[in-house]
């Protein structure tokens, strides 16, 4: 153990457990949440299967997204789909042995960056020349943004130019896994302190910021509810409750 690695393995430890913490108390709240309203986007599917199959295009393809901004949609895709390769690839460093799945998608995760960080510097872009995005955009749009872009360039810095001690990297993140005191070691490039500093900063802030969107869309009552509005009331819980008290209060009125 040197003093990096507790530094950084405390850190980690702090940041995993408030994005797990976190994220699950959101979800909390998204699911307690009532919603009165019947307002499914229309057109919207009649049956629960549809509704599913709305959401599986809704996450995979972003379809309502295509539909309203195609350049958007592209920037978007870029982004997310490189993400989503990175961070399989991201798997084989903290796993003893790695499966073949994941060697096989080695190199499409190690030129993913480069798609990961166009795409981000396009969504940038979007916010600082359109106006009218511009003006509904807050300060935290574009430090996250800044942030993930960190990431990804460190994370390309250490790839392709500045190379790290991967095994001791990776050692150090098994070790966490598997609460081994011993091996917690990092060397000390400053490109990968950074990386791995905005990386854990990003788990930290990850449930107070808007990346919640990730879980949040499948609790989006204008994506999840079906139109079955003429075949079926819609009550929230918390109204049929009141119902029901109304009832029984009239119930004891007539007594």
């Amino acid at each position: 153990m040197n003093t990096l690695g507790l530094i950084y393995g405390v850190l980690f430890w702090l940041a995993t457990l408030a994005i797990v913490g976190g994220v699950i108390y959101k979800i909390r709240i998204y699911w307690k949440t009532p919603a009165p309203l019947k307002i499914p986007t229309m057109p919207a599917p009649r049956t629960q299967g549809g509704v599913v199959l709305r959401m599986f295009r809704e996450v995979v393809f972003f379809q309502s997204l295509f539909r309203s901004d195609k350049l958007l949609w592209i920037f978007a895709i870029l982004f997310h789909y490189s993400l989503a390769l990175v961070l399989i690839r991201h798997t084989r460093y903290f796993t003893e042995t790695v499966n073949s799945v994941i060697l096989f998608l080695q190199p499409f995760g190690t030129y993913a960056s480069f798609a990961l960080v166009l795409g981000l510097a396009a969504l940038l872009a979007r916010r600082i020349v359109i106006d009218r995005v511009r003006y509904i955009s807050a300060p935290s749009d574009f430090l996250m943004l800044l942030l993930l872009l960190l990431i990804g360039i460190t994370g390309m810095l250490m790839k392709f130019v500045s190379h790290t001690d991967i095994i001791m990297v990776k050692s150090f993140f098994i070790s966490l896994r598997t609460f081994n005191f011993d091996n917690w070691a990092l060397p000390g490039d400053p490109v990968l302190l950074v990386h791995l500093a905005s990386v854990a900063l990003l788990l930290l802030i990850f449930p107070i910021s808007k990346l919640m969107h990730a879980p949040g869309v499948f609790f989006s009552p204008t994506r999840n509810q079906t139109d079955n509005s003429r075949e079926k009331r819609h009550i929230a819980d918390w109204a049929a409750e009141l119902d029901r008290q109304g009832v029984d209060y009239l119930s004891e009125l007539k007594k």
